[in-house]
């Protein structure tokens, strides 16, 4: 004997308006219109041949036979998103989630985890965050940049924050030691937030008044101040790990050699109670390579 098929799209609009109790809100969370939800409401209190809420001028209540329904059809669509989001996973895509700042470091150890394990592919997300909350984003793992406490639950620092000005070789053909205060006067200092905290952390550290930021450029990340440096704009403040291979390829120079921690440091961490091998194996292949001072 055959079985009716269940209206799959109206019990999940179900689902979604019983944990509202507002079409409007439901609507939102489903990404169609509040006329939508509430057809799909109607259509499967036809197809049961009972009705599902009591429409009041407050909003929404279950009925009797709505409230004795919903628990199983909860059930159902979570071991339905479960199931599907356990098969995605096995696939051996991991979901990244990265502040834009660290791209010039991540990028080229992504690189190697490609080369060392080719089954494991990162789909990587960027973003001017800074932190994750796996309760609401749907990422596997994220690297955090903790301003001065580690996250409760870590799978390793990755790096702490080191200051140190920066600038492109040909603002100083002379090379690295000569740049005066006087000839830091007349350049641009670039700063990778509005508030000019990193650049002031690292002059009360030195004997240099704040006097020589006369001409300043504000950026919204780390990232865009360094491009800019690069390009010759002016000496940005940058975390000496996220310039090194610019260093290295003499993109840029550093002037001084002092540098200043911030107390600030990036950490890997991943959504709580997953157990997958290919997991594992990522977080081993991207800690394992790093050397941590």
């Amino acid at each position: 004997m055959n079985k009716r098929k269940p209206p799959l799209n109206a019990l999940h609009a179900f689902v979604v308006t019983a944990r509202h109790l507002n079409f409007t809100r439901a609507a939102e969370e489903l990404f169609v219109t509040q006329g939508a939800v509430s057809r799909q409401i109607a259509a499967l209190e036809a197809w049961l041949g009972f009705s599902l809420f009591q429409r009041q001028a407050r909003g929404l209540r279950l009925t009797q036979q709505g409230s004795l329904l919903l628990p199983e059809i909860r059930e159902a669509f979570d071991r339905l998103f479960t199931a599907t989001d356990n098969a995605y996973r096995k696939n051996g895509i991991i979901r990244m989630k990265a502040p834009t700042c660290a791209m010039r470091w991540l990028v080229p150890r992504l690189m190697n985890i490609e080369q060392e394990r080719p089954d494991i592919h990162v789909s990587l997300t960027t973003t001017t965050e800074h932190d994750v909350d796996f309760n609401i984003e749907d990422f596997d793992v994220a690297i955090v940049f903790a301003p001065d406490v580690a996250p409760q639950q870590h799978d390793g620092k990755l790096f702490d924050e080191v200051l140190s000005p920066v600038l492109a070789p040909h603002l100083l053909p002379d090379g690295p030691g000569t740049l005066t205060q006087a000839s830091l006067c007349r350049l641009t200092f670039l700063h990778p937030t509005y508030d000019q905290r990193d650049w002031r952390l690292w002059l009360k550290t030195h004997p240099i008044d704040e006097q020589v930021m006369r001409r300043n450029q504000q950026f919204d990340t780390m990232d865009l101040a360094i491009s800019a440096a690069i390009q010759g704009f002016g000496i940005a403040i940058a975390d000496i790990t996220l310039v090194a291979e610019d260093i290295q390829q003499q993109r840029l120079i550093m002037p001084f050699d002092d540098t200043v921690k911030t107390g600030a440091a990036y950490y890997l961490v991943h959504r709580p109670g997953m157990q997958a091998e290919w997991l594992n194996d990522f977080i081993n292949c991207f800690i394992g390579g790093i050397a941590v001072p």
